[in-house]
């Protein structure tokens, strides 16, 4: 494999403006998450925006931005885009999606995501964690995954879910919204129409699924914040407080 991360960002939030520019002890959020990626060490790190701006709080910081269109209704129609920018050559057959909003994602987890892509049967890869407070067994926006288990942490998707899902005793598994994509699976999944269960349960993954795309998850110990409110920002604060446990 020859990954790429590419890491989607824009201005859109309206419960957090300005959300990628957003002070963290002295670094912008956007850059938090590029430095967690370049720290995975598996292939070049851009960060894909609409957004002049983000753009140049990247590059301040020395990484790589590619400018996007503004039209895009998703991350993966937009880190499409940036490949087709950054690669028209095609030498990157893997690309990571990083969400932006993620600033403590750990490099361990964006390795794990590229595990599955060994197997030349899996379209995309993804993370699940173990779903601990009472709450997230039925909160609708933590998404369940379901899947077959395939040993050594690794599990098959069978379907995704905001529902409290699969029913009786067991772990519930929390999915967390990195993928790893072979970049035919990409390149077919973004000339789909958005599918039927993508549109009921409002997730995107279910249109790989619907078409057939093979779907693999590793087990992770964390699900990453993901910062949507100031409670978060001041949560991301205080875990990447200098000195803060890992």
């Amino acid at each position: 494999m020859n990954p790429l991360v590419l890491i989607p960002a824009r201005l859109a939030a309206t419960r957090l403006p300005d959300k990628p520019l957003l002070d963290i002890h002295g670094l912008p959020m956007i850059v938090h998450v590029l430095k967690r990626a370049q720290e995975a060490d598996v292939g070049p790190v851009a960060v894909a925006t609409d957004t002049p701006a983000i753009a140049d709080a990247v590059r301040d910081h020395g990484g790589l931005a590619v400018m996007t269109g503004t039209h895009h209704a998703s991350g993966s129609d937009r880190i499409h885009e940036a490949l087709g920018r950054l690669d028209p050559d095609g030498r990157h057959d893997v690309l990571v999606n990083v969400q932006g909003d993620l600033p403590t994602i750990s490099p361990g987890a964006v390795r794990a995501s590229l595990q599955p892509m060994a197997d030349v049967e899996v379209s995309l890869a993804t993370l699940i964690a173990g779903i601990r407070e009472e709450a997230d067994r039925t909160a609708s926006h933590v998404v369940k995954f379901i899947g077959t288990a395939l040993g050594g942490g690794r599990h098959r998707a069978l379907y995704f879910t905001r529902a409290t899902a699969p029913w009786g005793d067991g772990v519930l598994w929390h999915h967390i919204g990195l993928y790893a994509w072979r970049r035919t699976a990409l390149d077919r999944f973004v000339a789909l129409p958005p599918s039927p269960l993508e549109q009921r349960e409002k997730l995107e993954q279910l249109r790989a699924l619907e078409a057939g795309m093979r779907i693999d998850a590793m087990e992770v110990a964390e699900v990453p914040l993901g910062v949507d409110t100031p409670a978060d920002l001041e949560k991301a604060r205080r875990m990447l407080a200098p000195g803060a446990a890992a």
